[in-house]
């Protein structure tokens, strides 16, 4: 099944939109990503201020204008131009100085060891190697420097929740057809892989899941499928935290030596 990733193009209106799809990575993940970018970012650094940070996948610019927000001069790439121009609109709206910039994540755009931090939240599982994009993420870190990613756990139960539950089964999905393929998620062990080979030391990893009784996020679903309520409601309504649980989606860091 190939994954759509044209729809970043299709519904780039919707990232800033409470009412839209592609909002629901701010509603559900960013408060438990941020949580998790801010801690392991001031472990590294002595301040988040002047902090230079490549966001890759950047989208509409979520992470971006919250890092830029915390003192960080962030530098943002996607291969969807229409995200890049919400994201730049978004940005100038809110007084933030962002750079946002074309290009994928398998051929980053940017000079080698430019970069205190690299950021790679949910692209991992959309991208053809996802073994050459952490090569281009170590080559832009400088010695010293920080990987930080976060995504999707190859298991039974991933397949269960992103694939069926969430975009297939027609009473409780809520995630736009063909958007991921359980083929192209990574195992952990298979993470590790990509990081060394990068010449990269693997930190701790964590996991991303709901706080919610799954009952409670069953009826959340379908009340999104029914329309009763919107993404945001949805999104905050899960209230996705950090977690024990790496079976579905997890977040971790890597170190350039």
């Amino acid at each position: 099944m190939p994954v759509d990733n044209q729809l970043y193009d299709r519904l780039s209106h919707t990232w800033w939109d409470d009412r839209g799809f592609l909002n629901i990575l701010q509603s559900a993940l960013n408060p438990a990503r941020l949580a998790f970018l801010e801690r392991e970012l001031s472990a590294r650094f002595d301040t988040l201020r002047g902090l230079t940070v490549l966001d890759v996948g950047c989208g509409g610019g979520l992470l971006s204008e919250e890092l830029a927000m915390r003192g960080c001069e962030v530098t943002g790439v996607d291969p969807s131009e229409g995200s890049l121009a919400t994201a730049r609109e978004h940005a100038e709206r809110s007084d933030l100085d962002i750079e946002f910039v074309p290009g994928v994540a398998e051929a980053l755009p940017v000079e080698d060891s430019v970069f205190d931090a690299v950021i790679c939240c949910d692209v991992l599982e959309h991208v053809d190697s996802p073994r050459q994009a952490v090569r281009e993420a170590a080559r832009a870190l400088r010695p010293g420097g920080l990987y930080l990613y976060d995504t999707i756990n190859r298991t039974l139960r991933s397949k269960l929740l992103m694939i069926k539950l969430f975009q297939e089964w027609k009473a409780t999905a809520f995630m736009e057809p063909n958007l991921h393929d359980h083929a192209m998620f990574i195992r952990p062990k298979e993470m590790d892989q990509y990081l060394r080979g990068a010449g990269l030391v693997p930190g701790r990893i964590l996991g991303l899941a709901p706080a919610v009784a799954p009952p409670r996020a069953i009826a959340l679903l379908r009340a999104r499928a029914k329309g009763q309520i919107g993404y945001g409601d949805l999104g905050r309504g899960l209230r996705i935290t950090q977690s024990r649980n790496r079976s579905g989606i997890y977040a971790g860091t890597a170190a350039r030596p």
